[in-house]
């Protein structure tokens, strides 16, 4: 699929300036391309010249390796995503040798900058999915590590995060209503992140030992 964004004239019955940011379009379209793998859009201000055409076939996966772009990733990117309930649910989460936390939440292609009930679902998997493993039996960690425990802040320092959900009837609240308020969504995704990325740190015992 192409979108190509020509001779775009604003209404001045609604809009009452023609002053638009290119930054702030392309930013937007490219995250847009990234949510929606195999898109492509291309944006071109003929004001400018200027010109950019987003095309990422890794999906989100390539957004979240677009966020540690500067910095030192520590494992590659871990992609989760399944269907529960009528909710397409997609995540990409790696880990860099920063302190600092990057986490893009969407819901139906809407940046979500307020979070909401599928950033909680994220949030308690996480820690407690992470917990379950170091307390297990087979992790082969050291014993100096099997008796710890992890909080959700220590948890999420060096993450870089992008959290997808798309569901039949989204609930936006909120001041700027940017914050998903469909309450059950919690419970959807914590269960299939409970469920696939304790199956993947099992599966994948040096990058669980990295994180």
């Amino acid at each position: 699929h192409c979108i190509i964004l020509r001779n775009f004239i604003p209404d001045f019955t609604i809009m009452n300036e023609n002053d638009f940011v290119y930054e702030t379009l392309s930013r937007r379209l490219r995250e847009l391309a990234f949510l929606n793998k195999g898109l492509r859009i291309v944006l071109e201000d003929e004001r400018s010249a200027e010109k950019d055409d987003f095309y990422f076939e890794g999906g989100i996966v390539s957004f979240v390796e677009y966020l540690n772009r500067s910095c030192t990733p520590l494992h590659d990117p871990i992609h989760i995503e399944g269907d529960k309930k009528d909710v397409q649910i997609e995540v990409a989460i790696q880990y860099n040798d920063t302190f600092k936390e990057k986490l893009f939440s969407f819901a139906n292609n809407i940046r979500t900058i307020e979070g909401g009930a599928h950033v909680s679902g994220f949030k308690a998997a996480l820690t407690r999915t992470v917990n379950s493993y170091i307390t297990s039996g087979s992790n082969n960690l050291p014993k100096n590590m099997q008796n710890i425990k992890i909080s959700g802040d220590d948890m999420r320092e060096g993450l870089s995060v992008i959290i997808s959900v798309k569901l039949m009837e989204p609930q936006f609240e909120g001041q700027t209503k940017t914050k998903l308020g469909n309450n059950e969504i919690k419970g959807i995704v914590e269960s299939l992140l409970n469920e696939k990325l304790g199956q993947y740190l099992e599966e994948n015992p040096q990058v669980a030992r990295r994180i």
